[in-house]
């Protein structure tokens, strides 16, 4: 009996011995899919922030691209008002003349291949987001807030004023 006694209780050792290794396999297996999980997240919020890291700095170069762009326009701008300023003087010679015409034109079709247009001016509705009223003037020939003169052309590029239209206003 004494053997039956000892097998029973090598029996019964040895059952909670096993269930003590399966939880702890369990357990194991558990700790390991929560940290699997937990690198999972991390991996995903790396790359949705490597994604946004990316978006904004096209963003900024997009910006720093259009922002150069609209200084080189606006240096070069007065090389254009002193070739209209030029062509409305009196030349005698009209082949001069015909070639600052020509020199005028191929600068403006630059510009206008790099976005760059006009603002609209006399005729024209005054638009204090595109223009400059240095002047008022009483004339019937207008009607209220009419542009009737511009002092200086207005220029924007994609839409952005780069310079404002100068102009004189119809009360």
């Amino acid at each position: 009996m004494d053997k039956e006694k000892v097998t029973q209780t090598e029996e019964q050792t040895e059952v909670p011995a096993e269930k003590t290794e399966l939880e702890s396999l369990k357990e194991e297996l558990e700790n390991l899919k929560a940290e699997k999980d937990e690198l999972y997240d991390q991996h995903l919020r790396t790359l949705a922030e490597y994604d946004n890291f990316r978006k904004r700095s096209q963003r900024e170069k997009d910006a720093i691209y259009g922002d150069a762009t609209a200084e080189a326009v606006k240096k070069l701008l007065p090389v254009i008002d002193s070739f209209e300023r030029a062509l409305n003087y009196e030349c005698k010679d009209e082949e001069f003349k015909k070639g600052i015409s020509l020199i005028q034109s191929t600068l403006k079709d630059v510009f206008s291949g790099m976005g760059v247009k006009e603002i609209p001016d006399v005729g024209e509705q005054f638009d204090p987001n595109l223009h400059e009223a240095v002047m008022h003037t009483e004339d019937p020939a207008y009607g209220e807030n009419v542009i009737t003169d511009c002092y200086r052309k207005g220029y924007t590029l994609n839409d952005k004023v780069i310079r404002f239209s100068m102009v004189i206003v119809a009360n």
